[in-house]
């Protein structure tokens, strides 16, 4: 997506927050949250397509293991947001326990990358982790309006 003149810039790490809401529930040993990210900045921005999330270490960490998959079964949509609203996407959390052949590490987090953005934010919630990155814990969604 290119930018038009005058048109929101995409949203960046360095403007935004990060937090979940847990209200998705949770079936067969996964977890569904909402990855919520929301504009701290002064001025409009878009969210558009799939957040590049994975478990950490610390909030300076390397990823540990496999990063998120995308499920691509929902469309991308442009979400605007102006300063101080938020736009989510469903982040699901397999238990590192479902799979028997897993190196069980803790993990501090979760690293995230907003869509076309190489600089991360880190969102402390300590879990568990398989240090194998031939396992995938992780499912994310595209954004959608909150």
């Amino acid at each position: 997506m290119t930018t038009a003149p005058g048109a929101p810039a995409r949203c960046k790490a360095a403007g935004l927050t990060a937090a979940t809401d847990a209200s998705g529930g949770g079936a067969a040993g996964s977890v569904y949250m909402k990855l919520n990210l929301t504009n701290t900045g002064a001025e409009p921005c878009i969210l558009q397509g799939f957040a590049g999330v994975s478990l950490a270490a610390d909030g300076a960490g390397a990823p540990i293991g496999a990063p998120a998959t995308r499920d691509e079964t929902t469309a991308p949509a442009d979400v605007l947001l102006a300063p101080g609203q938020t736009g989510s996407a469903v982040l699901r959390y397999t238990q590192a326990g479902n799979y028997p052949d897993c190196a069980m590490v803790d993990a501090a987090g979760y690293r995230i990358y907003p869509p076309e953005d190489t600089d991360s934010l880190f969102l402390a919630q300590p879990t568990r982790a398989c240090s194998n990155a031939g396992i995938t814990l992780l499912t994310i969604g595209p954004f959608q309006p909150a």
